[in-house]
Order: C-alpha cells, then sequence, then structure tokens
C-alpha cells in the first residue's frame, strides 16, 4: 500500500491487554485493542496524528457532536493468513468514502496521508490483535465528529479523528428474517442516505425494534416516497436473485455505495453470473416468490460480508424462499473471504499487505 510518509506521534501502553482476552469467544466490537489513533483538526488545518493508549475522552458539554450530530465513521478488517501475514481490503475506498461522507455533513476532508499512513501504522502496531480463528478479524472503525463548542447551529470549528480497533468474532450467525418496511424510511431524495453517517444508524433503531418484535431480525427499507422498491437490507446493501439473475438497487442519494456491494458485484460478472443494477419492486419479489423464481436474497456489508435472509414478511403475509444447494450468496462470500483472507488470487487488486 503506497502511501505518501505522514509524520505520526507514537506512545505506546506500558503493558498491553491482550493476554486478558478470549480469542476463542469474541464478541463483535465489543473489546478493544491497546491504541488507537486521533488527530485534530483546528485553526483550519488537520493537525500531526498521533496513536497513544486507548482509552476515553473528554469533550465540553456544548461540543456540537451532541448538539447538530456532525459525525461520519468508517467500517473495514483487517484479516491474517496462515502464515501471520496481516492484509487490508480495497481501504482506498474506506479513504474515499470517508471525504465523501465528511463533505455532505460538512466535516472538513482528511488528507489521505493522514488516513492511509494512520491506519496502516496502526495495525501494524496492533498486529498481535488481529485474530486467527476462522470468521474472525481485527474490526476497524474510523470516524470524524463535531469537538468545537458552541450552541449556534452551525458546522464546527474543530474535529477529531479517530481509528480503533476491536477483535472480532463472525458478525452474523445464520440466516435471517425481514419485514418490508413501508411507513419509516431510512432516508430520502437530497438527504443524506448515501453518507455514512452516524444520524443515519439511529434513525433506524426504532422501526428496527418494532419489527423484531413482530418476530423478524431485521428491516428492509424502500424508497421514501411510494415505498414500491426495496433498497437496502438493514445496515447492508442488499442483492436478490431472481431465477439465475442478480439484481440490485442502483445507489442514489438514498443508498450507500457499500465496498462489499462494488466486491459482489464484480466477482459475480467475472463468474459469469448475470447482474442486473436496477430498480427492483417489492411486487416483483412478492410474484417471483409465489412462482417459484426468487431463489435468494441477502445483506452486503463489511461487518457480515454477506448475510442469508431466509425469509420476508410483507402487509401481514410471509414469503418463504427455498433452501439453495449452491447458492450464490455461499459462492460470493468464499470468493471474497479467500481474497480477504490470502487464501486465493486477488485478480483485482483489492489486498493490501500490512506486514
Amino acid at each position: 500500500m503506497e502511501t505518501n510518509v505522514t509524520n505520526i506521534i507514537i506512545e505506546k501502553v506500558k503493558k498491553s491487554r491482550i493476554s486478558e482476552v478470549d480469542f476463542s469467544n469474541l464478541p463483535f466490537g465489543k473489546v478493544h485493542s491497546d491504541h488507537m489513533l486521533v488527530c485534530d483538526y483546528r485553526d483550519g488545518a488537520w493537525q500531526t496524528p498521533r496513536i497513544t493508549p486507548y482509552q476515553g475522552i473528554t469533550l465540553d458539554p456544548s461540543a456540537k457532536i451532541f448538539h447538530y450530530g456532525q459525525s461520519v465513521f468508517e467500517g473495514m478488517k483487517a484479516y491474517k493468513d496462515e502464515n501471520g501475514k496481516v492484509w487490508l481490503f480495497r481501504p482506498d475506498e474506506n479513504q474515499k468514502r470517508l471525504n465523501i461522507s465528511s463533505k455532505r455533513i460538512s466535516i472538513p476532508e482528511l488528507p489521505r496521508e493522514i488516513f492511509m499512513d494512520g491506519l496502516k501504522t496502526l495495525v501494524q502496531i496492533e498486529k498481535d490483535w488481529v485474530p486467527t480463528t476462522p470468521g474472525s478479524s481485527l474490526y476497524i472503525r474510523p470516524f470524524v465528529f463535531a469537538s468545537g463548542t458552541g450552541l449556534h447551529a452551525s458546522p464546527a470549528d474543530q474535529y477529531k479523528f479517530f481509528i480503533v480497533c476491536a477483535p472480532s468474532g463472525p458478525y452474523f450467525a445464520g440466516k435471517v428474517r425481514v419485514l418490508i418496511e413501508e411507513k419509516y424510511s431510512r432516508a430520502a431524495n437530497g438527504g443524506v442516505g448515501y453518507a455514512k453517517a452516524g444520524g443515519n444508524y439511529a434513525g433506524q433503531f426504532y422501526p428496527t425494534q418494532l419489527a423484531i418484535q413482530k418476530g423478524y431480525q431485521q428491516v428492509i427499507w424502500t424508497d421514501d416516497n411510494t415505498h414500491e422498491y426495496i433498497e437496502e437490507a438493514g445496515a447492508m446493501n442488499i442483492f436478490v436473485r431472481i431465477n439465475d439473475t442478480l439484481l440490485t438497487s442502483p445507489v442514489s442519494d438514498r443508498i450507500l455505495d457499500g465496498v462489499t456491494r462494488k466486491s459482489v458485484i464484480d466477482i459475480a460478472r467475472a463468474e459469469g453470473i448475470t447482474v442486473e443494477i436496477r430498480k427492483v419492486r417489492v411486487e416483483e419479489l412478492v410474484s417471483a416468490s409465489k412462482n417459484g423464481s426468487l431463489k435468494e436474497m441477502f445483506g452486503a456489508g463489511t461487518a457480515a460480508v454477506i448475510s442469508p435472509i431466509s425469509g420476508f414478511g410483507y402487509r401481514g403475509s410471509d414469503y418463504d424462499l427455498p433452501e439453495m444447494k449452491d447458492s450464490y450468496a455461499s459462492l460470493l462470500k468464499k470468493k471474497i473471504t479467500d481474497i480477504q483472507y490470502n487464501k486465493a488470487d486477488d485478480p483485482f487488486g483489492w489486498r493490501f499487505e500490512v506486514i
């Protein structure tokens, strides 16, 4: 991974906490590694990044993050192969998207070298925290938020960029049942749905809890105007297989341009699978389920990679999906994870060696 060398101030912990961690039983995102990266924006410029021991932070009660929600984040992973080498997967895409999100929320864009050099240096320091049990990885969370103070409704004058790491086990186990949402919307035209802004996810929680109360695990979001078209599955991009064609919604103001989504599309096409990027009507799903042409549905995202859907609910009726022996979901997940864990060739150039 070629980047411009950035001067990074490094303060290491006196004693690692790694011996306290049960790497055979890792929850997702709850155990944190020894160090974190932090970089401040003030006086109109991003300052020298620092790697410090993982610790709490102190903010003024009038910090604008608390009042106006200027916050964006990314999600990515580091993987360790059988020879102990550590890899990242398409980190350039995360760096670009963080700045796309930041621009939409009026957060100053972060120089590429601070993100890339900071990321690489932090993961090198935390290499022993990258787990080796199957399906596990070091989850990496870069994020930026407004730390400048004031109660006036305007962008802040100070920000903080962090990268924290969490050794984590698999995100989901098994298939999920989803409810097609027709009242609440995840995002709207002209809004911030395409940005990884914290508020997008906060707004999802309540409708998702309502779906859970009805016996589903997640929500399929539909368009805000007519609720005729499916758009995302929970916090993931959604794919549908009708007969042997793989369908997914086009990105827009409302839909996140997912790194896993892009990877699924490219791998599927390389495998000879017909992919259509177009709007998918809810009624098309229902009709395909009834006539037997609906073969698969799955979500795609960094945390779970691919999460198969076993059935969906719509207007009081439930529709089950068949068990597929050679599913696209399992094929595509294996292709992606084999690249991520350095178990297969990487014809796309997505894999980056850290150490």
